[in-house]
């Protein structure tokens, strides 16, 4: 509970007033698309959100999906975690992840995990329902998410830059 408290405290902080990037299907099917519309998301992302440190994590595409994974960092501490993952369904695609807190025990339950569907895919952007991943250029992306309790929404930003770690 006071890692949640934290992040919505974090998150109060960092709210950014730009405008917003997220879109919602509304009923409507997912639009047809592969994973190689997004293979570009492949590599190792940096950067600071929330206060803290963030890493992101995209391996490029094998079988029917990519996955990722997510870090924030505040204080030299792990905050919390995301698997994540992008799939090919229903000749679209979905994107679906976890949250754990530092000591890996789960947010959502064991069989829950929260999903993206895909709103609409173009060259250098993906939308999903309240999730948007844009890529600025072959370094710089920056993705969108709406957070937050249902009528209270906000959109987050986080902007990365590739590492040059990998």
């Amino acid at each position: 509970m006071k890692t949640q408290l934290t992040f919505a405290f974090l998150f109060l902080i960092s709210f950014n007033l730009a405008a917003q990037q997220t879109i919602q299907l509304d009923g409507k099917t997912s639009p047809p698309a592969t994973l190689k519309d997004i293979a570009w998301l492949a590599g190792d992302w940096v950067g600071q959100a929330f206060g803290g440190e963030t890493q992101e994590f995209w391996a490029p595409p094998l079988g029917d999906s990519m996955m990722g994974a997510f870090k924030l960092v505040s204080n030299g501490k792990v905050e919390f975690y995301e698997l994540c993952q992008i799939r090919e369904e229903n000749g679209s695609l979905i994107l679906r992840l976890k949250h754990f807190h530092g000591d890996l025990k789960g947010w959502e339950t064991k069989d829950e995990t929260v999903d993206f569907r895909l709103v609409k895919m173009e060259k250098d952007a993906a939308y999903f329902e309240g999730f948007t991943v844009r890529r600025i250029s072959k370094n710089k992306i920056n993705m969108y998410v709406m957070i937050g309790e249902e009528g209270r929404e906000s959109e987050v930003e986080f902007n990365y830059t590739r590492s040059g770690k990998r």
